[in-house]
C-alpha cells in the first residue's frame, strides 16, 4: 500500500521563484536566438549587396573589356583591309605591266624575223658586190640589240610572274587573317550582349581552361604584324618592279629604234653608192659602144681602101702582061717597064703591109672593144641585181615592220 502511494506520489512542487528564473531563461534565449538570427540575415543582406555590387562591377569590367578588345581587332582588321586593298592594287598594276611586256616581246619577233631575212636575202648578191658592207654589219648588228631585247624581255616577264605569285600568296595570308578576324569579331559582338537574363544561356563543362592553342595578346599582335610587314614588303618590291618594267620597255624600245635608223641610213647609203657605181659604169658602156661604132667605121674604111687598090694593080700587071708581048729587040727593059714593075710592088706593099696590118689591128681592137662592152654590161647587171635587193626586197620589207611602244 505504501509503496503504491509513493508510486503514485504527485512530483515534487516547483518554487514561485524557480517558476520565475525558468521564465526569464526562456525569453533570454529566445531573444539571444533571435538577435543572432538578425544578425546573420544582416551579415547576409551586406554580403548579398557586396557580391551584387562585385558581380556588377566585374559584369561591367568585362563589358568594357570586350569592347576594348573588339576595338582592338576593328583597328587591326582595317590595317589589314589597307593592306589587303594595296595588295590586290598592286596586283592588277603588275598584271597590266605583265601584258605591255608580253606585247612588246611579241612585237620583237617581226622586226627580228626581217633583219634575218634581209641578211639572208643579201647573200643573194652576185660576184664583186658581195661584199661585207656597212649594210651587213649593221644588220647583224640589229639582231643582236633584237635578240638581247628580248632575252632581257623574257627575264623581265618571269620576275613579273614570280611577282605576282608571291603578292597572291601574300593576299591569300591577309584574307585568312582577316577571315579569323571577323569570326573573332562576330563572336565578341555576340558576346557583348550575352546577360544574365538573355535566353538559351547554360553551363558548359570545361569552358575554363588555358591550356591548348591560346596564344598570348603579343603573339597576336605579332602575328597580324608579320602579315602587314610582308605586303609592305611585297608592295614595295611590286612599285620598285613597275619602275623597272617601264624603263626595260621604253629602254628596249630606244635601242631598237636607234638601231633600225643606223640600217636605214646604211641601206640609203649603200644605195645611192651603188647606183653611183651603176651611173659610172653605164657612162663607160655608153663610151665604149661609141668607140665599137667609129671602129667598125675604120674598118669598112680600110677594107674599102684594101677593095679599091684591086684596080689600079690589075692595070698595072695587064700592062706589063700587054708589053712582055713586044718582039725582039722591042722587048725593052726601059723606065715604062722599071716604073710599072716599082708600081705593082709599091701597091701590092701597101696592100700587105700597111692596109692589111691596119686592118687585123683594128679588128683585135674591135673584139678588145666587145669583151668590154659585155663585161660592163655584167657589171651593170651585178648592180642592178643588188639594188633590186636592197632597194626593191629589203628597204620595202624593212617598211612594213614598226617598233611601238608598249
Amino acid at each position: 500500500q505504501e509503496t503504491m502511494a509513493r508510486l503514485v506520489q504527485a512530483p515534487p512542487k516547483f518554487h514561485p521563484s524557480e517558476w520565475d528564473i525558468a521564465n526569464k531563461m526562456q525569453r533570454a534565449s529566445a531573444e539571444a536566438q533571435k538577435s543572432q538570427s538578425e544578425r546573420l540575415t544582416a551579415e547576409s543582406q551586406r554580403l548579398l549587396d557586396e557580391i551584387e555590387r562585385t558581380t556588377r562591377k566585374t559584369q561591367s569590367d568585362v563589358s568594357k573589356k570586350i569592347e576594348q578588345r573588339r576595338e582592338e581587332i576593328k583597328f587591326w582588321k582595317q590595317e589589314l583591309d589597307n593592306k589587303l586593298a594595296q595588295i590586290v592594287h598592286e596586283t592588277e598594276v603588275l598584271l597590266t605591266f605583265k601584258t605591255r611586256l608580253e606585247k612588246s616581246l611579241e612585237g620583237c619577233k617581226e622586226p627580228l624575223a626581217i633583219a634575218q631575212k634581209c641578211l639572208l636575202t643579201r647573200q643573194r648578191r652576185v660576184g664583186i658586190d658581195l661584199v661585207h658592207d656597212e649594210v651587213e654589219r649593221e644588220l647583224m648588228k640589229e639582231v643582236e640589240v633584237l635578240q638581247e631585247a628580248m632575252a632581257l624581255l623574257k627575264r623581265t616577264l618571269e620576275q613579273t610572274n614570280e611577282q605576282i605569285r608571291i603578292n597572291r600568296s601574300t593576299k591569300y595570308n591577309l584574307e585568312m587573317d582577316l577571315k579569323d578576324k571577323f569570326t573573332a569579331l562576330t563572336i565578341d559582338d555576340y558576346c557583348a550582349n550575352v546577360a544574365s537574363n538573355t535566353p538559351d544561356i547554360g553551363y558548359t563543362d570545361n569552358a575554363v581552361k588555358m591550356e591548348g592553342n591560346f596564344v598570348s595578346p603579343e603573339e597576336w599582335v605579332d602575328f597580324s604584324n608579320v602579315n602587314i610587314k610582308k605586303a609592305d614588303k611585297q608592295r614595295n618590291n611590286s612599285l620598285a618592279l613597275q619602275a623597272l618594267i617601264d624603263s626595260i620597255l621604253s629602254q628596249t624600245a630606244n635601242d631598237m629604234r636607234k638601231q633600225r635608223e643606223v640600217v636605214d641610213v646604211a641601206f640609203k647609203n649603200r644605195v645611192k653608192e651603188v647606183k653611183d657605181a651603176k651611173h659610172n659604169l653605164e657612162t663607160l658602156l655608153a663610151m665604149v659602144m661609141d668607140e665599137t661604132a667609129s671602129q667598125e667605121k675604120n674598118i669598112a674604111g680600110l677594107k674599102k681602101a684594101i677593095a679599091d687598090k684591086e684596080g689600079p694593080i690589075k692595070a698595072a700587071q695587064t700592062v706589063l702582061e700587054a708589053r712582055n708581048h713586044r718582039p725582039n729587040v722591042e722587048l725593052c727593059y726601059d723606065t715604062v717597064q722599071c716604073r710599072l714593075i716599082s708600081e705593082v710592088q709599091e701597091i701590092k706593099t701597101n696592100i700587105q703591109r700597111q692596109l692589111m696590118d691596119t686592118l687585123a689591128r683594128a679588128e683585135t681592137e674591135l673584139k678588145g672593144l666587145g669583151r668590154r662592152q659585155l663585161s660592163l654590161e655584167e657589171e651593170i647587171q651585178v648592180k642592178e641585181n643588188t639594188l633590186h635587193i636592197d632597194e626593191v626586197l629589203c628597204m620595202r620589207m624593212r617598211e612594213s615592220a614598226h617598233i611601238n611602244n608598249f
